[in-house]
């Protein structure tokens, strides 16, 4: 209890002291004490608030983002040793450059498959991207099927010998097996580009070759939705933090 003084005063009164002093000299030491993990908790709470944050903004600002673009963050959790919350891109995807250019905007450097096609290809343009037209299979996240993709690299990733040589021997190919074949034309006949023949000759252009490299607005914001999340929920998780220390102490 703490130490006090209740006494009667003039009827109808009661008159209250307090001397505090004991109590908030054990209040400091508890706090001291448990001050570590008040910090650990409430940084890790904010953390994963404004990972939240971060992939509610995915959802706003991309079209159907897939599960891979929703888990390219994660948080580096704070310990007693080390207070320090991040909210970072997962190593798998540092390496790649999609969600840089989404955040920041700007000129999108190559995929893995442009650089491939553009060093195994002939082509009478130079090809800095390659854009899926309109005939190319889509998932349901409304992106270039993995599928097609993968036929296409099959049918031109590994031949060196020029696009005349690659065209026919991805024709045979889709004959024997009765399926679409993709090819890239000689330069000068048809538009560059990746062309499937399906198995009763019918050609279509699923994929064109473009010299510039696309070009992207600011859409993200990663540091933004941080820092907002950051200002609007640290000090309600550091009270909740400070009344779970209250609550669990020993």
């Amino acid at each position: 209890p703490l130490p006090g003084v209740l006494r009667c005063g003039v009827p109808m009164s009661m008159m209250m002291r307090l001397d505090a002093t004991d109590f908030i000299r054990r209040s400091g030491a508890f706090v001291d004490r448990q001050l570590p993990q008040i910090e650990v908790w409430a940084l890790n709470w904010t953390a994963d608030d404004a990972l939240a944050a971060v992939q509610d903004k995915m959802k706003v600002e991309f079209d159907r983002p897939t599960r891979w673009t929703l888990n390219a963050f994660q948080v580096w959790r704070a310990t007693k040793s080390k207070r320090v919350a991040m909210v970072q891109e997962r190593p798998s995807v540092a390496r790649r450059h999609y969600l840089k250019v989404q955040n920041k905007g700007g000129a999108r450097p190559q995929t893995a498959l442009e650089r491939l096609i553009d060093d195994r290809v002939i082509s009478d343009t130079i090809i800095r991207a390659v854009i899926p037209t309109q005939n190319a299979r889509l998932n349901s996240y409304g992106n270039w099927s993995p599928g097609e993709r993968n036929q296409v690299v099959s049918s031109i990733g590994a031949q060196r010998s020029g696009a005349a040589s690659i065209a026919a021997a991805s024709k045979t190919r889709g004959r024997k097996r009765g399926r679409a074949s993709y090819f890239v034309p000689k330069p000068g006949q048809l538009s560059p580009g990746i062309w499937k023949r399906t198995a009763g000759g019918r050609l279509s252009m699923v994929a064109l070759f473009d010299d510039g490299a696309p070009v992207y607005k600011p859409r993200l914001d990663f540091e933004g939705a941080v820092a907002k999340a950051y200002r609007e929920k640290l000090e309600g998780n550091l009270r909740k933090a400070f009344a779970r220390a209250v609550r669990t102490a020993r």
